[in-house]
């Protein structure tokens, strides 16, 4: 008989924790090299520090970033429309909202203490952001309108947890609703896409073209290990031909030769160019990343499934894919940041995205000179963005993740 000493495990393994003075010993002062290691980088980085605070409270004239919020984040939007902006703003803050709280409806506190202290850095950001005092309380509002949202959501999601599978399609109708809001017509004023720009124009183009070029990817990973040579073929062409361009080629591509090969009355606007462009760029590669993870699943996988009397395109849907796409999770969301990033080269096209509108900015003669505070500011907001997707990908990661560590 097998005592129960004997008997194995299925839990995870117990994770020792160590205390700060523990984890500064074991990783930063472990060993005589170590330790010099760490008290040369420790000294450069102060003194890096030191100096770019001295610059920052002396020498930087920061008047040149309230005096240009509006072209940072909207460009030349009409002044006179901006409650358009703060109403797409208002739906993203609620359904954000409602979709945190789903996610957290079977965790004991919604908001644990990175919550509470990032909502609290967040309400002082938005005190004292320097526009006026009526943005400032709309910003506010704005935060706790997301609070509340978060809460709803929480306690709507245990009653009603079927309203999750509705989540994804409101979000895909809420980005539908913005692109009108933005451009108007159906009964608003038309603003043409000329005026557009700023962090606005950047945010449209990437999320636009992410959500093109994520499926076009997956049929095109698909396609490039099909049976059929046909397909197999033209996939394979295609990921290699795009794959092989710089992205700023296929932008003025897009931008010059895609008119000539349609009729003379279809033009179709320099947004949607390139946000073409991008979506075939960003396609190709985001086709082989998910080709790494179909290549990576066991045939025994589709045997099992091909057991169990599913066809192919069940086998591929529900036993393949899934699994390929969670071990690329990495891969694509550090594609998706790389697109976020690349739309810096459509100021070169004549889009005047953030950076763009950065260096518009930069030739007012009153701001000549200026070129520390403003790339640095337009630095730290792609950092925002980029983080936040990372943080995202991590925390999906390690929700997906069934294997025990």
């Amino acid at each position: 008989m097998t005592s129960a000493s004997s008997t194995p495990s299925h839990q995870p393994p117990e994770i020792i924790k160590l205390n700060a003075k523990e984890w500064l010993q074991k990783n930063l002062f472990n060993s005589w090299y170590n330790t010099l290691l760490t008290l040369g980088i420790s000294a450069l980085l102060l003194f890096m520090l030191k100096r770019l605070i001295s610059w920052a409270f002396t020498v930087a004239k920061w008047n040149v970033i309230p005096a240009n919020l509006p072209l940072f984040f909207v460009g030349r939007f009409p002044s006179d429309q901006y409650w358009r902006l703060w109403v797409i703003l208002g739906m993203i803050a609620i359904l954000s909202g409602m979709t945190w709280g789903f996610l957290a409806r079977n965790s004991t506190t919604l908001f644990d203490k990175k919550s509470l202290i990032t909502i609290g850095f967040l309400g002082v950001l938005a005190v004292i952001t320097p526009v006026p005092i009526v943005f400032r309380f709309l910003l506010v509002g704005l935060l706790l309108l997301l609070v509340a949202e978060a809460w709803g959501g929480k306690i709507v999601g245990n009653y009603v947890p079927l309203i999750g599978k509705w989540l994804p399609f409101s979000w895909f109708l809420l980005l539908i609703i913005c692109v009108w809001l933005i451009g108007g017509g159906l009964g608003l004023k038309v603003v043409q896409t000329n005026l557009w720009g700023g962090l606005m124009l950047t945010l449209l183009m990437s999320i636009v073209s992410i959500l093109l070029s994520f499926p076009l990817g997956i049929i095109l990973a698909l396609g490039r290990q099909s049976s059929l040579p046909i397909i197999r073929i033209l996939s394979t062409i295609y990921i290699e031909v795009i794959r092989g361009l710089p992205l700023i080629t296929i932008l003025f591509m897009g931008q010059v030769l895609l008119p000539l090969f349609l009729p003379d009355q279809v033009r179709p606007d320099r947004v949607l160019r390139a946000i073409i462009g991008l979506t075939m760029f960003s396609s190709a590669y985001l086709a082989e990343n998910i080709r790494g993870g179909l290549q990576a699943i066991p045939t025994g996988q589709t045997e099992a499934a091909k057991a169990l009397g599913l066809n192919t395109p069940l086998t591929i849907g529900l036993i393949i894919l899934p699994q390929a796409l969670k071990i690329s999770i990495p891969a694509i969301v550090g594609q998706f940041i790389s697109l976020f990033q690349d739309t810096t080269l459509l100021s070169i096209v004549g889009l005047v995205e953030l950076l763009g509108m950065s260096r518009s900015i930069l030739a007012n003669p009153k701001f000549l000179g200026r070129y520390l505070e403003v790339y640095l500011f337009i630095g730290i907001l792609y950092w925002i963005f980029c983080y936040g997707m990372s943080v995202a990908s991590q925390k999906l990661e390690k929700q997906l993740n069934t294997e025990h560590k």
